[in-house]
């Protein structure tokens, strides 16, 4: 079972990178991920998938979380 989570925050350009939390974000993308690397891949990858990644005056912002 994974134990990692990818949270993958869409975030207004704005927005410092130290600010964009899920509760600031504009879009929260989340799926299970095995590995920290495959954690790092899946995030920007889910975010281009949805569209929502690539709008301007957006970013990305990746984590990788532990599951409960």
């Amino acid at each position: 079972m994974p134990t990692i989570l990818v949270v993958t925050l869409i975030c207004a350009s704005s927005l410092a990178a130290k600010d964009c939390t899920r509760a600031t974000a504009q879009d929260v993308i989340t799926q299970p991920a095995h590995s920290p690397q495959e954690c790092m891949l899946l995030g920007p990858a889910m975010a281009a998938g949805s569209g929502r990644g690539t709008e301007a005056g957006t970013y990305v912002k990746t984590l990788c979380e532990q599951r409960r």
